[in-house]
């Protein structure tokens, strides 16, 4: 798929996520719903999902779509951890060649991970997408993922968030 095109998709996407998350008030059912629509969008995604702050310094797994997740992972371990301890997105083209890569799924072979940041500053989970495909995300992914997390941000605003 052409840069181009992504880019597009992510368009569709994101208006489909801000359209049936409007007004809901559930957070797990917001995530699910990213996570669904992102996950069937997308041919190279093989794990979509979220890792959410449960305790200090703690993500915990859930809501995702693929294979098994880590079930916790904390801030100072793996590409999870490090974009939830830094707050930056992670953008990892090969994990073989990153030593804080967590092998949750072998068949992992790039990933990014987006921290999911309200206005104050307050880290509320973490977005990772990872593909069986080494260098597979481009520009558009991130840009995209980008923006989704901040809808979601803002979706928290009027959620119970746990």
């Amino acid at each position: 798929m052409k840069d181009c095109d992504r880019a597009s998709r992510y368009r569709e996407v994101i208006d489909r996520i801000a359209s049936v998350t409007d007004g809901e008030t559930d957070w797990i059912s917001v995530l699910s719903t990213t996570a669904c629509e992102l996950h069937h969008a997308f041919a190279h995604f093989h794990w979509t999902g979220f890792y959410r702050v449960t305790a200090p310094f703690l993500l915990s797994v859930g809501p995702y779509q693929g294979g098994h997740g880590c079930l916790q992972i904390a801030f100072g371990r793996g590409v999870c951890g490090r974009a939830a301890r830094t707050k930056t997105v992670q953008w990892v083209r090969d994990v073989s060649a990153d030593p804080e890569h967590i092998a949750c799924a072998s068949s992992t072979q790039s990933e990014v991970v987006i921290p999911i940041v309200t206005q104050e500053g307050k880290l509320l989970a973490v977005l990772d997408v990872d593909s069986d495909e080494v260098d597979v995300f481009v520009q558009a992914d991130i840009d995209g993922l980008v923006e989704v997390a901040a809808l979601l941000a803002l979706r928290a605003t009027g959620c119970a968030v746990t």
